[in-house]
């Protein structure tokens, strides 16, 4: 029965209507496809044409900036103390290498790569922004630089770079003066940032670190240019587009004269110490050693780590002792504490007293003894800084007391910064009651006071303040700020920069001034004075004032033995002075740590200095660069 049962018939009509239908929406849904397309690339490529097109710009132009150089330091006779020179560097971008520590050792195969470099190298570049070159090997040598260029198709993210980098060809000589720039920090760049100037250092790898470099960094830098450069899919650049000239920076003519500073570099010999020459008419710097010293360069480049070892010996050449280090004046300020006398009356231009070789407060045992044990016998202003006289100044001291004392010195910026446009410096200390009491803990006592009156005591200065007080001697209470710059490139010509100058001191008599001078004149021209035979026979006439200041303090019966002292312990040598002494031009400060006496070792260094400055009647600071301001000068001459 079921065999012969027959099929349903199929209804084509109807399968073809269904069909069509599905035909008709697929054909709609198409449609609204190719419609939502249309409206697509409509909008990209009418309403969107400028976004997306300075976006594919920017996949195609870039803007590099391009950092300026540098300006040149020269010193106030035109010499170069600081320039710009060529050096070739190996630098790697590693997001552009597939593996870099591969990269890294390849390139050691074909040059030397020390594992200092490669350990620096690493640091940097992981700190370092995405994109960014990091410095592998710098200074290149011409071998070096042929080597790696036959090699760069192998290398890729690899180049070799030609940039400034700064020199200094005096070296060690002008270290604490100049300062030096190095590599940039993080704490650096930050704070460029923060105070906007990103964008001015966005090619600039180094900065000033120390001295000039560092205090006139603004002027020094000048403003950075860029290009706009058309690149492939490979970041090659193609062609520039755009650019704008980076501005360089500013010149600057320094008051140092170089020819003396070699001088007293030279002068000094290696010994620890300092020496720092002051115009005393205008504040202008001349000169300022700090000895040992460095050679600045090693830093340009970035140290190494067995060179910045050898830095950190017991000798501190890292130290700017001129502006740093703080010592015991010493007998160098006695022409200031016999100017405070005067103008309280405690002594006359005619008073004497009696020297038997010591001075003892009433009423108390203990002995301040002279350098002289027998005594200078009567000793009157003149010869009591001719002769160096301790009692004359212990007497001095106690009948002035503390206060009186302190306040007077301050006037000659003891205890003070004195404003050197480097940053690098000590206040040093001008004790005070109040001083005491707020560091020690303690009241003042008068054998604290007496000390004073020789250099001693709690009171140290700097080399520093030492020459600026001796300028102030010198021309007779004008006073400067101690300025190192002297003039600016500005265009074609030079903009003078001059020192600041402040209110003079006014003593109640000018006469004193003289009293001073003359008492300086007497220690460097008269026959017995502590600095007459190192003098003796010079062409110009001078005033001075030697020094030696203790280390360590001495039992009171007790004699000074050198060759039975550590040598760091012994006394340091100390000098002060001026010339011409009827028109001062210069005015000094030697200070030699533990030489012994000041006459026989601080004055030959002082004595040759103004030799060089002096030779041929001519100061060396008359230059047609920085010409030197001139003072009326009333007669001193004794």
């Amino acid at each position: 029965m079921f065999l012969n049962q027959r099929p349903p018939i199929r209804n084509n009509v109807a399968e073809s209507n269904l069909f069509t239908r599905r035909v008709i929406i697929a054909f709609v849904i198409v449609c609204a496809l190719i419609g939502v397309l249309l409206a697509n690339l409509y909008s990209i490529q009418v309403n969107m044409h400028e976004s997306y097109q300075t976006r594919a710009n920017g996949n195609r132009i870039k803007v590099i900036p391009v950092a300026p150089n540098r300006g040149i330091i020269f010193d106030r006779n035109g010499m170069i103390l600081a320039e710009n020179k060529a050096v070739y560097s190996l630098e790697l971008v590693a997001e552009k290498i597939k593996n870099i520590e591969h990269t890294v050792d390849t390139i050691g195969s074909i040059i030397n790569i020390t594992d200092e470099e490669k350990e620096l190298f690493f640091k940097v570049q992981k700190a370092q922004k995405r994109f960014k070159k990091v410095t592998l090997k710098s200074r290149l040598s011409p071998a070096e630089v042929a080597k790696i260029s036959v090699n760069l198709h192998r290398l890729e993210g690899v180049t070799v770079e030609a940039r400034l980098k700064r020199y200094y060809p005096y070296k060690e000589t002008l270290t604490h003066v100049l300062g030096y720039v190095g590599r940039m920090t993080k704490k650096e760049l930050q704070r460029i940032t923060d105070n906007d100037e990103g964008a001015n250092y966005a090619a600039t790898r180094d900065i000033g670190k120390q001295g000039i470099e560092k205090y006139y960094e603004q002027m020094l830098h000048g403003v950075a240019g860029f290009q706009e450069v058309e690149v492939n899919h490979r970041g090659k650049i193609i062609r520039v587009l755009n650019q704008v000239l980076p501005e360089h920076g500013q010149d600057l003519y320094l008051n140092i004269d170089v020819r003396l500073q070699q001088q007293a570099y030279s002068a000094l010999a290696g010994r620890r110490g300092s020496v720092v020459a002051l115009n005393p008419n205008n504040g202008a710097v001349l000169a300022m050693v700090s000895s040992p010293s460095y050679d600045p360069n090693l830093f340009v480049h970035g140290i190494s780590g067995k060179d910045y070892r050898k830095l950190l010996s017991p000798d501190k050449p890292l130290i700017n002792r001129a502006t740093k280090g703080a010592y015991p004046p010493a007998s160098t300020i006695k022409q200031l504490m016999a100017l405070a006398a005067l103008e309280e009356g405690i002594v006359s231009e005619t008073s004497s007293i009696d020297d038997p070789g010591w001075f003892k407060l009433p009423n108390v045992e203990r002995k301040f003894r002279d350098h002289l044990a027998w005594g200078h016998g009567k000793v009157d202003v003149y010869r009591a800084m001719a002769k160096s006289c301790d009692t004359y100044f212990y007497d001095i001291a106690y009948r002035l007391k503390i206060d009186k004392i302190s306040t007077f010195m301050y006037q000659f910026g003891f205890g003070e910064y004195t404003g050197i446009d480097i940053h690098e410096e000590k206040k040093g200390i001008m004790p005070s009651r109040e001083w005491k009491r707020n560091r020690h803990n303690q009241p003042w006592y008068t054998g604290d006071t007496i000390s004073l009156g020789i250099g001693q005591s709690y009171w140290t200065a700097t080399p520093l303040q030492l020459a600026k007080s001796t300028a102030i001697v010198a021309a007779s209470g004008k006073r400067f700020t101690p300025q190192i710059l002297g003039a600016s490139q500005q265009g074609q010509g030079l903009l003078q920069i001059p020192a600041d100058d402040y209110a003079p001191i006014k003593l109640k008599q000018s006469r004193h001034w003289q009293i001073a001078q003359k008492g300086m004149w007497e220690v460097v021209n008269n026959i017995g004075g502590t600095a007459y035979n190192v003098f003796k026979g010079a062409n110009y006439i001078s005033a001075g004032k030697t020094g030696t200041a203790q280390v360590i303090s001495m039992a009171e019966d007790e004699k000074y033995d050198a060759s039975k002292i550590k040598e760091r312990h012994r006394d340091n040598a100390m000098y002060v002075g001026y010339a011409p002494y009827d028109n001062p031009q210069i005015a000094l400060a030697v200070v030699i740590e533990n030489a012994g006496g000041g006459g026989s070792s601080a004055a030959p260094v002082a004595r040759q200095l103004l030799d060089t400055y002096l030779s041929e009647n001519k100061p060396l600071g008359e230059s047609t660069l920085l010409s030197s301001q001139s003072t009326n000068q009333q007669d001193r001459t004794p």
